[in-house]
C-alpha cells in the first residue's frame, strides 16, 4: 500500500503544491471554526499575491462541488456532512484494500467484503465512516467510476465436466478469477497462458465474466512469459505493419540543403561511449581545445524530431508507447529498428543529423558559453564503457599523451587496436571535468544512488546460467555528468531568464522532496543497523543520506537499505509545472538526451527548436496531458522490467533447490520474513507456518518475528541461511525454507 503524503506547504514558480490537501488540513484542525482566505494563507505561510489568488480560486472550486461549505461571505468550513468521496482503490495481495482520496489525509482501510467489485487502481466512489471502536475510518465502495484496466494475463483452468473455464490471473492484486464461457475461449485449452478481457461483472456473481483475447502459449515457456509480462502492463511487443512501412518509407539521405540549415560539426573530434551490446547510440560527445585554454564540448543527440513528424502514424505510435522497455533478455523499442538502430543511431564513421548542446568549459568545469541548435556530426570512434574505463584506469593525463593499445580482452572487436592520442586525451580530460561537475553537484545536495545492477548470463535459449553484478564506474559517470549538464542547461535556457522564471511552456523532469513520514520510518529502520540520518534541514538530509549510502556500500544489507532509501523518495515525473529536481539538486531539469527511447525528449526537442525559431509559448494543457501519459507509461515499463528480473531470478533458482544460501532478512510481515540471498540478490519468503521449532508472531515495533516459547528473534537485517523450498514461475515467487540457528 502506498501511503498518502503528509506534506508541508511548498511553492516553486507559479504553482502551489498540494493546495487542496493543505486547505483541508487547515479546515480540519478545528471543524467547528470557519476560515477566510487570509487566515488559510497565514496558516500555510503564503504571503505573495499569486499564492493567495490560487487559494481564493481553490476555495471557490471546493465550495462549488460541496467539498467545503461557505458559512458566511468569504468564510469557509469543512463539510462534515459529506460522507461520499471519489478516489483511487489500492488493493493489497491479501485481498483487502485502501481508499486514497484528497478528502482525507490518510489512506482509508477497506475490508475485502466492502470492495464492491472494485479492482486495483480503479477510480471509485466510496462511503466513508468511522469504525465502531476507535477513531479510525473505514470505507465501502459504492460505485466504480472508471476501471484502471480490463485486460488480465493468467492461466486458463478449464472445467473437466462442463464447457467453461476460469482464468486465474498472474497478478496477486487481482483477487477474483475470470469466468469464461465456452463460446469465448478463443481456442484456448486447459493450462494455456492467456490474456482475458473483462466483459461484465453481474451483481450476484462472485466472479467477473470475460473473454480470451490472446492465447500466449504454455506457462514456463520463455517467450510466453516475456510476452505475458508486457501484456500484463499493457505494453506492446511488436509494431503493426503500417508503422514499419511508414518508417521504411522515410527519406534518409542527408542532403546539402539540409546541412546548410545546420551547424556543421563533422570535423570536430566526436565519439560515443555506450554499453558493449548497445545498438541505439542516441548521444555522442565532441571535444575541442580552444586557444584561450578552455574546452568546447558538444553533447550531440540524435535528431529524432527531424524524422518523427507530428500527426503521422509513426509519431502516434511513438507517443502511445512513450518509452522503450528494457526486459532482461530484450529491448522493446519505442521506434522501429530502422530508426532506433539505423538512421537515428550515431554509429561510428557515419554522418548523422543531430540536435546539440555545445558548451565552453574552463579548467574548473564552469560553463562560460553555451549554444543550442541543430547540427550535423560525424562519429570518429565508438567505445564500450569497459574500453573507456580501460583508458581512464591505465593512462595519466599529461602534455604528451601517447596512443593507447586497447587490450583484446577489453576490446569489443575481440582484437587489440590502437586508440589515437587525441581520443585518449579527450577521454581523460572529459573524465577530469566530469569528476569536477559531479563533486559540485554532490556539494549542492544531490543524492548519489550508485546501485549494483543484477544481470544474468543467458544461454542460447535465454535460460539464466549465471548471475553477475554491474556497477557504475568512472566511464559511466563521465557520460552521466555530461548528459545531466545538457538536460539542466536546456531547461534553464527555456525556463529561466534575467533572474526569473519565463513561464514558457516546456517539458520538465521534476522530483519532489522526500516524504517526511517515510524519512522518519527510514531513520528508525537504519538505526537498528547502527546507522543514522539527520533530517533537520534539506542539506543535512541529503548529506546524511549520501553518507548512509556510502557506509552501506558493499555490505550484506546494502541492497535492502538502498531500496528502502529509494522508497522514501518521491517519484520523478514529467510536467509543464516546474518545481525542480530534488535528487539531482537542480532548480531546472529536463530530458533532452534520449529521444530514441523517450517521447518526452522528442517533445523537448520540438519545443526547444520552436523557441529558437522565435515562436510564442504554446498552451500548456495539451503538453501536460502528454507529460502525464509519458509518466504513466514510464512507470508501467519500470514495473515490467522488475517483473522480468523477478521471473529470471525464480527461473535461475529452480536449478539450485538443494543448495544452502546465506542471506539477509529484508522484510518482516505477519505472515513471514523476506530473505535476500547475498550472492545473487534473489529474494524469497520464509512463511511463519513453515518454521516448526516454535510458534512465532509478528512484532511490528522490533521489525521481527518472535518465538513465543524460546523468545528467539528473527529481525530485519539478520543474517540467515535458507534453501529453496518452492519456485512459482507464473506468480514469480520464491518460497524459502529457513535453516534454523
Amino acid at each position: 500500500m502506498t501511503k498518502k503524503k503528509n506534506k508541508i506547504y511548498k511553492k516553486k514558480g507559479n504553482v502551489v503544491k498540494d493546495l487542496t490537501r493543505n486547505i483541508f488540513k487547515v479546515l480540519k484542525q478545528d471543524s467547528e471554526k470557519s476560515y477566510n482566505h487570509k487566515q488559510i494563507a497565514a496558516k500555510l505561510k503564503i504571503s505573495d499575491t499569486d499564492g493567495k489568488t490560487q487559494i481564493i480560486k481553490k476555495l471557490a472550486e471546493l465550495a462549488a462541488t460541496k467539498e467545503i461549505k461557505e458559512v458566511e461571505r468569504g468564510k469557509f468550513q469543512v463539510n462534515v456532512d459529506k460522507k461520499y468521496s471519489i478516489g483511487t482503490l489500492d488493493v493489497t495481495s491479501t485481498g483487502n484494500g485502501y481508499f486514497i482520496t484528497d478528502d482525507y489525509e490518510d489512506d482509508i482501510f477497506i475490508p475485502n467484503i466492502n470492495l464492491g467489485k472494485g479492482l486495483h487502481n480503479d477510480t471509485v466512489k466510496a462511503y466513508v465512516y468511522k469504525r465502531r471502536s476507535g477513531k479510525k475510518y473505514e470505507a465501502d465502495v459504492v460505485e466504480i467510476i472508471e476501471r484502471a484496466k480490463t485486460e488480465f494475463v493468467g492461466v486458463l483452468q478449464k472445467s473437466k465436466t462442463k464447457n467453461f473455464g476460469f482464468v486465474v490471473p498472474d497478478n496477486n492484486k487481482m483477487y477474483a478469477d475470470i469466468f469464461v464461457s465456452e463460446n469465448k475461449l478463443n481456442g484456448a485449452v486447459d493450462g494455456d497462458k492467456v490474456q482475458a478481457s473483462l466483459i461484465d461483472w453481474p451483481k450476484n456473481s462472485k466472479n467477473p465474466f470475460g473473454k480470451i483475447t490472446t492465447v500466449l502459449g504454455k506457462p514456463g515457456d520463455h517467450n510466453t512469459e516475456m510476452h505475458s509480462i508486457l501484456l500484463e502492463y499493457g505494453l506492446p511487443y511488436e509494431f503493426e505493419p503500417e508503422v514499419e512501412k511508414e518508417a521504411e518509407s522515410l527519406p534518409i539521405e542527408i542532403t546539402e540543403k539540409e546541412i546548410s540549415k545546420r551547424r556543421d560539426m563533422r570535423k570536430d573530434l566526436t565519439f560515443t561511449i555506450d554499453p558493449k551490446d548497445a545498438k541505439d547510440f542516441d548521444d555522442a560527445l565532441s571535444f575541442t581545445k580552444l586557444e584561450n585554454g578552455n574546452y568546447e564540448i558538444g553533447i550531440h543527440i540524435a535528431d529524432v524530431s527531424h524524422y518523427l513528424q507530428p500527426k503521422t502514424i509513426l509519431d502516434d505510435e511513438a507517443y502511445k508507447r512513450a518509452t522503450s522497455v528494457y526486459l532482461v533478455d530484450r529491448v522493446v523499442p519505442m521506434l522501429p529498428e530502422m530508426l532506433s538502430n539505423g538512421v537515428c543511431s550515431l554509429r561510428p564513421n557515419e554522418e548523422k543529423l543531430t540536435f546539440s548542446a555545445v558548451f565552453e568549459l574552463n579548467q574548473k568545469a564552469q560553463v562560460v558559453g553555451e549554444w543550442f541548435g541543430r547540427t550535423v556530426t560525424y562519429s570518429d570512434q565508438r567505445f564500450a564503457y569497459e574500453e573507456a574505463q580501460s583508458i581512464i584506469e591505465n593512462v595519466k593525463l599529461s602534455d604528451d599523451v601517447q596512443p593507447y593499445t586497447m587490450p583484446e580482452d577489453i576490446s569489443i572487436t575481440d582484437e587489440s587496436y590502437v586508440v589515437a592520442p587525441e581520443v585518449v586525451e579527450a577521454t581523460l580530460k572529459l573524465d577530469e571535468l566530469a569528476k569536477i561537475l559531479r563533486k559540485k553537484r554532490m556539494k549542492q545536495g544531490a543524492i548519489s544512488f550508485d546501485r549494483v545492477e543484477v544481470k544474468f548470463n543467458l544461454d542460447e535459449e535465454a535460460n539464466p546460467v549465471g548471475v553477475f553484478f554491474k556497477e557504475s564506474k568512472d566511464a559511466n559517470k563521465l557520460i552521466e555528468e555530461f548528459m545531466l549538464l545538457a538536460n539542466r542547461k536546456v531547461a534553464e535556457f527555456i525556463g529561466f531568464s534575467k533572474g526569473k522564471a519565463t513561464n514558457k511552456t516546456f517539458i520538465y523532469r521534476v522530483h519532489d522532496e522526500p516524504d517526511v513520514e517515510k524519512l522518519a520510518s527510514l531513520e528508525n529502520m537504519v538505526r537498528k543497523f547502527g546507522y543514522k540520518i539527520n533530517t533537520d534541514t534539506k542539506k543535512s538530509t541529503s548529506d546524511s543520506l549520501n553518507q548512509l549510502l556510502s557506509d552501506v556500500h558493499g555490505k550484506a544489507e546494502s541492497n535492502m537499505i538502498e531500496t528502502l532509501t529509494i522508497r522514501t523518495m518521491s517519484k520523478a515525473v514529467y510536467t509543464t509545472q516546474n518545481i525542480g529536481h530534488y535528487g539531482l539538486a537542480f532548480d531546472y531539469y529536463s530530458h533532452f538526451t534520449s529521444p530514441i527511447r523517450r517521447y518526452p525528449d522528442v517533445m523537448t526537442h520540438r519545443l526547444l527548436q520552436h523557441y529558437l525559431d522565435g515562436g510564442d509559448s504554446p498552451k500548456a494543457d495539451k503538453y501536460e496531458e502528454k507529460c502525464k501519459h509519458s509518466s504513466n507509461r514510464e512507470e508501467l515499463a519500470s514495473k515490467a522490467e522488475r517483473s522480468s528480473i523477478k521471473y529470471m531470478q525464480v527461473k535461475y533458482m529452480q536449478d539450485h533447490k538443494d543448495e544452502i544460501f546465506e542471506g539477509v532478512i529484508t522484510g518482516v510481515t505477519e505472515w513471514g520474513i523476506y530473505v535476500e540471498i547475498s550472492s545473487n540478490k534473489c529474494e524469497g519468503m520464509v512463511r511463519i507456518r513453515d518454521i516448526k521449532s516454535d510458534y512465532y508472531i509478528f512484532d511490528e515495533k522490533q521489525y521481527a518475528i518472535v518465538g513465543q516459547a524460546s523468545k528467539k528473534l528473527y529481525q530485519l537485517g539478520d543474517d540467515v541461511k535458507v534453501r529453496v523450498k518452492h519456485t512459482d514461475l507464473e506468480r514469480k515467487h520464491l518460497d524459502f525454507a529457513l535453516i534454523e540457528k
